[in-house]
């Protein structure tokens, strides 16, 4: 029997949603469960492998999950696919549009699949469309990584969607066309479209109004990056010296060393000996690190950034 969709519910809603393969003996989403609010911007935060995908084609239909329950738009996955693939747009972390068809033949296939046309649509995708329109003759296959990322959102939001799904959407993009995209998402948001979007790339996360992040197909924490930042729970300092590959080596072996991770040209570190004074502690590590021959040692505290967050949350995920 047909459910009926809640227009005042969550966009998305999802309840111990599981999925292995191969028998069950690859586990690719465990016991995940978050919601998505009506004109929210949510992201789904990870590294390859973290589940993100599988997610996404559950909440699109294209997947059933093997535990759990789940909605969009108050749809029920499984019963009410075919209701669900009228309401959502979906644009996957692989370029799939038609390669031989030009930039206005994509949007009009994809327009006139949905019962729609671009003209009936056009002002939700003006800012977007603008860019392409002097290429528009041009086929697909040709164009540039951010250009076929404009387009590929184009025809995900030609029919006035419910709910965006944006799966990795910038991976393999440069940075001028990754901060212009997110700059579009914004805009989108502002016309009531909930939006999940997955990216392994942390500094994306600060985009969101609030995050998920995800491991091994598991929920690690989900907040605001503003809170999940907040509630790391250890002082955090940076470390720096001549030779960072040595210097981590000779952190990791100190026992004052809670955690020690690389961040470039320095390294990140958290004590065990937090009930002693910052400054006490500062200087230990300065000494020991001049003790084992570094030069030029500084110290200094600073606030954890969301992938310091991740790093933490991980490590007590596999413990």
């Amino acid at each position: 029997m047909k459910s009926t969709s809640n227009p005042t519910s969550n966009a998305v809603v999802l309840n111990g949603i599981g999925k292995t393969y191969e028998n069950g003996a690859v586990v690719a989403v465990h016991d995940v469960s978050f919601d998505v609010r009506p004109g929210e911007l949510f992201g789904l935060i990870g590294p390859d492998g973290a589940g993100k995908t599988s997610l996404f084609r559950i909440l699109t239909t294209l997947l059933l999950p093997d535990a759990g329950t789940a909605t969009v738009a108050g749809y029920d996955v499984v019963k009410d696919f075919r209701a669900i693939r009228g309401i959502v747009g979906y644009m996957p972390g692989k370029f799939s549009l038609y390669q031989d068809l030009s930039v206005e033949e994509n949007v009009n296939f994809f327009a006139t699949l949905f019962g729609t046309s671009v003209d009936e649509n056009y002002d939700l995708i003006r800012d977007i469309y603008v860019q392409l329109e002097p290429f528009k003759h041009r086929r697909a296959g040709k164009l540039s990584g951010g250009m076929k990322q404009k387009l590929a959102l184009c025809c995900a939001l030609i029919h006035k969607p419910h709910v965006l799904f944006l799966d990795e959407p910038t991976t393999g993009v440069d940075p001028v066309s990754r901060k212009e995209f997110w700059e579009m998402l914004q805009r989108l948001k502002e016309q009531g479209i909930a939006i999940l979007i997955s990216t392994p790339y942390m500094d994306e996360a600060m985009m969101c109004e609030r995050i998920a992040l995800i491991q091994g197909g598991s929920i690690m924490s989900i907040d605001t990056p503003e809170n999940i930042m907040q509630a790391f729970p250890a002082t955090l300092y940076a470390v720096r010296a001549t030779d960072a590959y040595h210097l981590r080596m000779d952190l990791l072996a100190e026992a004052f060393t809670e955690s020690c991770h690389a961040f470039g040209d320095e390294v990140h570190l958290t004590l065990h000996t937090e009930g002693i004074a910052k400054a006490a502690g500062m200087e230990d590590v300065v000494a020991a690190m001049r003790a084992r021959g570094h030069a030029d040692v500084e110290i200094r505290e600073i606030a954890p950034s969301i992938e310091d967050c991740f790093i933490r949350l991980m490590g007590q995920h596999h413990a």
